[in-house]
């Protein structure tokens, strides 16, 4: 009679995270500059971020967006406020009869970029962007920069475009917005020494609707 063969069950060892708690997060703190020089310059594979990205993401989601949904996704993320704040400015002070040029260049380059981003979509059919991207191609420090220069991107740009609603629903209405929705701090440079109190409650709504929804 064969003996059953003996099989060890003890569950597969798990990695901790760096925010269990507050002495895990201080030891991932202490490690940071060994953790950098180990990771700087590693360059992952395609297949190696597919994989890994997958396993954390679980199940894959069901495929419910048209082309017509993703234009508008790409319409709305390129085309904001910013165009017609920056338009008139620019062409006064800057570029003149010559915005129609500028915006043709500012339109070919924002096109090759498509192009890229395409290419890369295609290749690697994942979640994460720009980060995933130039993760595989120049490595983890380079995707960390981008990553980081990305978020500074999408808070300056709300901000900006904030303080530029309120100063055009100033003019629309006939209200000085320098003077009656804004506080000057004393001690900061001209031009950066002023608080929109109005800009600050739109974001904060903004804010609060996105996370309930």
């Amino acid at each position: 009679m064969e003996e059953p063969i003996a099989t060890s069950s003890s569950p597969a060892p798990r990695h901790s995270s760096s925010f269990e708690s507050l002495g895990a997060y201080g030891r991932a703190l202490a490690e940071t500059h060994r953790r950098l020089r180990r990771r700087a310059g590693s360059v992952t594979t395609t297949y190696e971020e597919m994989s890994r990205v997958r396993a954390r993401s679980g199940a894959d989601m069901a495929r419910s967006l048209r082309w017509p949904d993703l234009v508008g996704f790409g319409l709305g993320g390129m085309v904001g406020a910013g165009v017609f704040v920056a338009t008139g400015r620019a062409a006064r002070v800057c570029a003149g009869p010559a915005i129609v040029l500028s915006y043709a260049i500012a339109g070919l380059c924002a096109l090759l970029s498509a192009f890229c981003y395409t290419e890369f979509a295609v290749d690697m059919p994942i979640a994460g962007g720009a980060f995933s991207y130039l993760r595989v191609t120049f490595g983890e420090f380079a995707a960390f920069l981008t990553g980081a220069n990305l978020i500074m991107e999408y808070v300056f740009s709300n901000a900006a475009v904030a303080r530029s609603f309120t100063a055009y629903l100033g003019t629309a209405i006939g209200v000085d917005a320098a003077a009656k929705w804004r506080i000057t701090v004393i001690g900061l440079p001209k031009g950066f020494n002023q608080i929109d109190l109005l800009a600050v409650a739109v974001i904060v709504l903004i804010s609060m609707c996105i996370c309930y929804r």
